[in-house]
């Protein structure tokens, strides 16, 4: 009697770890392919997590980085962001090179060094609580050379737009779509926002 009811409590317990896997033999689970299948699993979950937890980042190219400083720091109060997770894992968002290896690149005197940026370059700042702007160099002056700001997202340009009428800076819609139009900042300067559709 004393015996049978030491054994429940095991039963139970491997009645438990059955109900779980009921088709699983155990010998089978933890043989050496059972283990590479869940650290596959886990390793899958762990990514799963990483890269619904990242950011969303838009890039917005500028004709001028310390001009857009001034913009997005000063007048817009967009506070600085640390750069994601993955752009320091040779996450490329380099236009129009996004297939080449900077091996390569490097070798060939025709690319200048300065071609191939880091993804940790430019200027970060938070839009929104899980939203991130990367300001990059790389726009060309508009016309009159005033400031150009690029962006090949519309919802990036919204979210600004949204931003300048909450600071109640000047601004001009010139067009619905693509979206462009005209910010003035305190010295007069004008810099333009464009959307840019392929």
């Amino acid at each position: 009697m004393v015996i049978a009811a030491n054994l429940i409590p095991i039963l139970h317990s491997s009645l438990t770890l059955a109900s779980f896997l009921p088709s699983l033999p155990l010998d089978s689970l933890f043989s050496t392919q059972g283990i590479m299948i869940m650290l596959l699993a886990a390793y899958a979950g762990a990514m799963w997590m990483f890269l619904t937890s990242a950011p969303k980042v838009y890039t917005v190219m500028v004709s001028d980085l310390e001009i857009a400083r001034q913009l997005y720091e000063g007048l817009l109060d967009l506070p600085a962001a640390e750069v994601p997770l993955h752009y320091y894992y040779n996450y490329e968002q380099t236009i129009g090179a996004t297939g080449i290896d900077p091996l390569y690149m490097s070798s060939s005197p025709s690319w200048s060094n300065k071609t191939m940026t880091n993804g940790s370059d430019g200027l970060w700042y938070q839009l929104k609580k899980n939203i991130q702007l990367h300001i990059i160099t790389g726009a060309s002056l508009g016309t009159k050379n005033q400031q150009r700001h690029v962006c090949f997202d519309r919802d990036c340009l919204e979210l600004i737009l949204m931003r300048v009428e909450v600071r109640g800076l000047k601004f001009k819609i010139r067009n619905q779509k693509p979206l462009n139009f005209l910010v003035k900042d305190y010295e007069g300067r004008v810099i333009e926002m464009a959307e840019v559709t392929g």
